[in-house]
């Protein structure tokens, strides 16, 4: 596969061959839309890897893990939540591969209970979890995410390793996990290790080296190395991808020379989340005002913070396109601040971390065109909120040249869900 990155454009008339405007007016805005074909596209480009553990808190829609399992794809949960959506998209607790792993650094008492309940794997990343794991499950087999002592990320908020990270276990309490195992007759049969969003080939090796060492130490009970996750994606032009040729050899190699040692074979998986559905995925929404501040020129939308939180959480950037009602080829541009409307001053998309408001560059618009943020499929829906009372948006996905609508837009019953209120004394 190719590492150059796609050039983005910023006027864009369709997804997948149907037209903005035309999504837009049979689901409303806003609206997340989801290529299928891209998934899939994504799916195959990791087939050397032996198991594709799709980190769901990326997209939890069941009918993205139905489509997902459909792949010969397997999931990873970080909650019951996440457990059972697993379940409702069709994906058994048991089978060679874990069809459901649970993935924490915690477990909530909700947890515990049903991973008692149905004996689903376990992938620790805190030792006081094998403590609680084997009172209720002695003789359990169980994963180890390692913190190795460093990390990686475009982000400190997405950085998972190194000592200001909370996750997993540190590099140096390996031991001390081994005897609590001991304890219950529990068997370490996997070893993972995720040091954050973003990497580079040269990190990755240190991340390989780090992970032997811990597998050595662990020794011939296990079964499977993780490669975890973290592949990156262009959000911007002249970003690359990884070079995945390069990417499964280095795990490969480390792999081969672990199994030289133990004398078995060990199973290679990789645990991608925003690699397989980053890019599938586009927020419509309308611009609803254009008004002059100052200097500056806003474009303000019909959707905030509460759809898409990525900015102001990360400062993360995202290409933005203009689908003008009546299409145009050509249109002149200018520079905007992109707005949503709820009461929060930060509620801009074109902001960087710490929160400082940039502008973009953007054809020229008016009130009723469409706005579509893209490369939006990973930590976009999941993350939304009824913040200022908004409803959550439509989800829809494209796939065999049909629109299919996967979550409705939700309405004020949705809103007062769960709410009640009590009886004046």
């Amino acid at each position: 596969m190719s590492t150059v990155a796609p050039a983005f454009n910023n006027l864009r008339q369709s997804i997948a061959d149907f037209s903005v405007a035309e999504i837009a007016k049979k689901f409303g805005t806003p609206t997340y839309v989801y290529d299928m074909a891209t998934i899939e596209k994504r799916v195959a480009d990791l087939a050397a890897f032996d198991v594709i553990r799709y980190a769901q808190k990326a997209n939890s829609n069941i009918a993205i893990l139905d489509r997902l399992r459909r792949l010969g794809v397997v999931v990873d949960a970080v909650s019951v939540g996440e457990v059972k959506r697993a379940l409702a998209a069709g994906f058994s607790i048991h089978g060679d591969t874990h069809p459901i792993v649970y993935t924490a650094d915690v477990f909530d008492r909700a947890a515990l209970e049903m991973i008692r309940e149905n004996g689903l794997h376990v992938n620790c990343g805190s030792p006081d979890m094998i403590d609680q794991l084997g009172e209720v499950c002695p003789g359990a087999n169980i994963t180890l995410r390692i913190n190795p002592g460093f990390g990686h990320g475009h982000s400190q908020k997405t950085n998972t390793g190194g000592p200001q990270s909370k996750h997993g276990i540190w590099i140096d309490q390996v031991d001390d996990c081994l005897r609590r195992a001991d304890l219950y007759n529990i068997a370490v049969t996997g070893i993972h290790m995720h040091i954050g969003s973003g990497t580079d080939l040269e990190h990755l090796s240190q991340v390989c080296g780090a992970l032997e060492k811990v597998a050595m130490n662990v020794g011939r009970t296990l079964k499977m190395i993780s490669a975890g996750g973290g592949l990156p994606v262009p959000y911007r032009d002249g970003q690359e991808y990884v070079d995945l040729d390069q990417y499964f050899q280095l795990w490969d190699a480390s792999r081969k020379r672990l199994e030289a040692h133990f004398g078995h074979k060990l199973s290679l998986e990789i645990e991608p989340g925003r690699y397989l559905v980053a890019e599938s995925g586009y927020l419509i929404t309308e611009i609803r005002a254009i008004k002059k501040m100052g200097e500056n020129t806003f474009y303000l939308l019909d959707t905030g913070f509460n759809d898409l939180a990525r900015p102001i959480l990360y400062g993360s950037y995202h290409p933005i396109a203009i689908a003008h009602q009546t299409p145009k080829r050509h249109a002149p541009e200018l520079d905007v601040v992109v707005g949503g409307p709820l009461c929060e001053s930060g509620d801009i998309f074109t902001q960087e971390e710490g929160g400082f408001v940039s502008k973009r560059r953007l054809p020229a618009a008016s009130v009723g065109d469409y706005l579509v943020m893209e490369v939006a499929g990973a930590y976009g829906f999941v993350m939304a909120s009824n913040y200022n009372g908004r409803y959550r948006a439509e989800e829809v996905l494209i796939e065999n040249g049909k629109l299919h609508s996967i979550r409705h837009r939700e309405s004020f019953e949705d809103l007062i869900r769960g709410e009640t209120i009590p009886a004046v004394s």
